[in-house]
């Protein structure tokens, strides 16, 4: 999704770019090999220094949408990759990116489509397998009721971008099943990592075994997997 992504903020040479949710800097690496000046945001501290090894001289600020540590009218471009589906308001958060925008600057932002399915999904499909209850006291993804086109145009049209064009994507994401997990289940980040970080050793156990046996039906070749995805990618201009 980079490369679409990257074209729909319109990133080209000398583009001043900004990644929100850079996780370990592949979008921002990406643009910079366009000839972009690339800043980047992270809300982890973790992540924006492996953006920095990643992505040498790339400035990374660490800050929690709807924080965004710039002047207004800083960039040409923004883009958020899978980024507006995790945080907690995400009209403010379109809103505080499109004020570092300048006029006519170009967003773009990618999301999962919602209710989570195929890849999304694997980790959560397990918890509920091995009988482990949804929590009294985690909420549903505020970003459920956007996760559709038609909707996710309104989100970003409500916040003033104009131009607002939303495209559907689906692919094939190949990956190694142990590094999914790891990154779904067992870093901690997101909803599923927060229920399977409050489990004993012996649930986790039994989660585990469960998202084996589903992961398995996507098995290709060298102990990776094909996973079905399905995003948004959405465009807009300030």
């Amino acid at each position: 999704m980079v490369g679409p992504l990257l074209d729909a903020a319109g990133v080209t040479d000398g583009t001043r770019f900004l990644d929100v949710g850079t996780g370990p800097g592949f979008v921002s690496r990406a643009a910079v090999e366009r000839g972009a000046r690339v800043s980047a945001l992270d809300a982890e501290p973790g992540m924006a220094e492996t953006a920095r090894r990643n992505v040498p001289g790339l400035d990374v600020r660490v800050a929690v949408l709807p924080e965004v540590p710039f002047e207004d009218g800083t960039f040409d471009a923004v883009a958020g990759n899978f980024v507006i589906n995790h945080v907690g308001d995400p009209a403010a958060a379109i809103g505080a990116l499109r004020r570092v925008l300048r006029g006519g600057g170009r967003l773009a932002l990618t999301c999962w489509v919602m209710p989570g399915s195929g890849a999304l999904a694997i980790v959560r499909e397990a918890i509920l397998a091995a009988g482990v209850p949804w929590p009294d006291d985690i909420p549903e993804p505020p970003f459920l009721e956007h996760g559709e086109p038609a909707a996710f145009r309104r989100l970003v049209a409500a916040a003033g971008l104009t131009e607002v064009a939303v495209e559907e994507v689906t692919w094939e994401h190949v990956t190694d099943a142990e590094h999914w997990w790891e990154t779904g289940a067992l870093s901690g980040v997101g909803t599923n990592g927060v229920i399977v970080g409050r489990q004993d050793a012996a649930t986790v156990a039994r989660i585990k075994a469960e998202y084996d046996k589903i992961i398995a039906g996507y098995a290709v070749a060298d102990g990776k997997v094909a996973l079905p995805a399905h995003a948004l990618l959405a465009g807009g201009v300030r």
